[in-house]
């Protein structure tokens, strides 16, 4: 466990990378002061991203949790995850209360479909920037 990374994952380099290649450049990483400290925001548009890994923040859950009944040390594996999936949606709601829009990626998704995250990205971001362009008009 303490070779897992919280911060700097191979998925969120990944999805930075391909951001700044299609011009995106004004995100922050990890920022402690957005409550939830997402993998990337864009403070402007308030819009936090987070790069969930599968396991630890139990894709499937319902497929998963059978399975780790049968592994061992599966009560501390099944409390850990499940808590791990309700810190996720206490941290959606607050921040939604908050204002800001929220967009989670599955790490198998940012492997194999990052051009297809980057699009939801980019469109999040002109969607956002457009309804505050005609907010301030």
């Amino acid at each position: 466990m303490s070779r897992v990374r919280n911060s700097d994952t191979a998925l969120e380099k990944l999805l930075c990378e391909e951001l700044v290649r299609q011009g995106l450049t004004t995100f922050t990483r990890n920022n402690k002061t957005i409550f939830g400290k997402p993998d990337i925001a864009f403070t402007k548009y308030k819009i936090a991203i987070f790069c969930d890994g599968e396991f630890f923040h139990g894709k499937d859950w319902e497929v998963l949790k059978p399975k780790l009944e049968k592994s061992n040390n599966s009560e501390y594996w099944i409390n850990k995850i499940d808590r791990n999936r309700k810190r996720d949606h206490e941290i959606d709601q607050e921040l939604l209360f908050l204002g800001w829009t929220v967009i989670r990626f599955w790490g198998k998704d940012i492997k194999k479909n990052l051009e297809e995250c980057v699009q939801v990205v980019e469109e999040t971001v002109f969607e956002v920037k457009m309804s505050w362009d005609e907010y301030e008009e």
